[in-house]
């Protein structure tokens, strides 16, 4: 059985240009369809200890190492990989995997001459060029998975996140708000007026839950479950609202919606925006309004029902 080493930690966002120690969960989350491709392999995850639980359980991971400069990386590399999956640009973990000594290699690494980020093969030169090219990832219409599965010389049909932890909530609300967005991305964040005219606007027709329990991801797993529908931004919440099947509506304004694939769970609104720099793909915005408060209240309300109408039962709690 070939030993397989997957090096995900969640530090730099893998289509995104720029390094981080800010650990991308959701990042994490959207990597593990990748698994399926490894199905006959021992598989070994090297990840961030934030994004751990997200990987715990799950029955296509033998073992996960949590990124230890010390402990951790010398018992890597003692062992032998015969496949080593690297979707880090720290040139740090880079050199990392290519001092391992694999057989085969996918993903990123570093060129020798000049230590810029290149790709260990030919099937790997569109995930380096989106990771470096905004105009290009601007452009780019192929999903998140299409891309990775690309780079592993594969193609992807549909493959889904494999999520291993079992959430221990009954469904008990009709509509979850998941309004927070991480520090780094605050142009992605629905105004809390538009969340607040929205409950209005739906009245006492759905039960609706506020999102909460940020600071436990088992929690947070736990009350994404309970809900029948989530509204969300692009975040972790969407990821994970994905993988458990919920149905979903995002907001999308400075990132992609074309890097999602819904695998028939929901659907996205864009802005009716004025603006010609759709997606930005920047964190920050430089404008006076952003564009995410170019999707009005009103027009998630009517996809709420749209979505009550042909897809969910509500229940009134």
């Amino acid at each position: 059985m070939k030993k397989t080493l997957i090096i995900k930690l969640g530090y730099t966002e893998t289509l995104d240009n720029s390094l981080s120690l800010t650990t991308s969960l959701g990042d994490v989350l959207r990597t593990t369809f990748i698994l399926h491709f490894f199905k006959d392999c021992q598989i070994s995850w090297l990840v961030d200890e934030k994004a751990a639980i997200l990987l715990e359980n799950n029955p296509g991971i033998d073992r996960i190492f949590v990124y230890d400069p010390g402990t951790s990386l010398e018992q890597i590399k003692q062992e032998k990989f015969d496949v080593v999956v690297n979707f880090e640009k720290l040139p740090e973990i880079c050199k990392l995997a290519e001092g391992l000594g694999a057989k085969k290699y996918f993903g990123f690494r570093l060129n020798s001459s000049d230590n810029s980020i290149v790709h260990y093969s030919e099937e790997g030169k569109k995930l380096v060029e989106l990771s470096q090219d905004v105009n290009k990832r601007r452009k780019n219409r192929d999903c998140w998975q299409k891309i990775l599965a690309q780079t592993l010389g594969k193609s992807w049909n549909g493959e889904r996140y494999i999520l291993g932890y079992k959430p221990k909530s009954e469904i008990c609300y009709d509509i979850g708000f998941n309004w927070a967005t991480s520090n780094k991305w605050t142009n992605k964040g629905w105004p809390k007026d538009y969340w607040e005219e929205l409950e209005r606007l739906l009245g006492n027709k759905y039960s609706i839950s506020q999102q909460r329990d940020l600071n436990s991801l088992y929690k947070y797993i736990d009350w994404i479950n309970s809900c029948r529908l989530i509204v969300t931004s692009d975040s972790l919440g969407l990821h994970l609202s994905l993988a458990l099947g919920k149905r979903v509506i995002a907001l999308f304004g400075p990132t992609s919606y074309r890097e999602i694939y819904f695998y028939d769970y929901g659907s996205y609104l864009l802005p009716e925006s004025p603006y010609n720099c759709l997606p930005c793909l920047r964190p920050v915005c430089d404008k006076k309004r952003k564009c995410i408060e170019y999707i009005y209240p009103q027009k998630v309300k009517e996809r709420i029902e749209y979505e009550f109408g042909k897809h969910i039962s509500a229940k009134k709690i």
